[in-house]
């Protein structure tokens, strides 16, 4: 069996991170998902989560590419995970690209960085969503239902 790894936060899921996971899972037959906890998106990355880890992590293993969720707390277990998994493929978005090739060096674990899928991001979502202010509200009271 080939297994096939990927790590991210996964805040406001979006067609682009489905996109990974189902390139990530084509690439072998097990996938798991290391998914960055609340306090580890804090501590180490201070990025403020739209949802918390456990709803993310519900999310996630709805999704059929994704055979297992595990939390990830460092930047330092990515070594140990290929190791206790017995991970053949890492995979990651470009965005990334050279940043992980120690791994290779490591452990007998293969990286990959995949292409993101270009005209989406949650950064992006974020942004347009406070600067449009999508979430306003609108005044009914003139407006006649009545069909008549």
């Amino acid at each position: 069996m080939k297994r096939v790894i990927t790590y991210g936060t996964f805040d406001m899921l979006h067609y682009g991170h489905i996109n990974l996971l189902r390139r990530a899972k084509q690439m072998g037959d097990y996938l798991i998902v290391v998914l960055s906890t609340d306090e580890f998106n804090w501590g180490s990355k201070q990025k403020k989560t739209y949802f918390s880890y456990e709803k993310r992590k519900q999310l996630l293993e709805a999704i059929r590419y994704v055979d297992l969720v595990i939390p990830e707390n460092s930047w330092d277990q990515k070594v140990s995970d290929m190791k206790e998994y017995h991970i053949d493929t890492m995979v990651m978005g470009d965005d990334w690209a050279g940043k992980f090739d120690f791994i290779e060096n490591e452990t007998n674990t293969e990286v990959v960085y995949l292409p993101r899928t270009p005209e989406i991001s949650t950064s992006q979502i974020k942004e347009d969503l406070n600067a449009k202010k999508l979430a306003t509200s609108v005044d009914t009271s003139n407006i006649d239902v009545s069909g008549k």
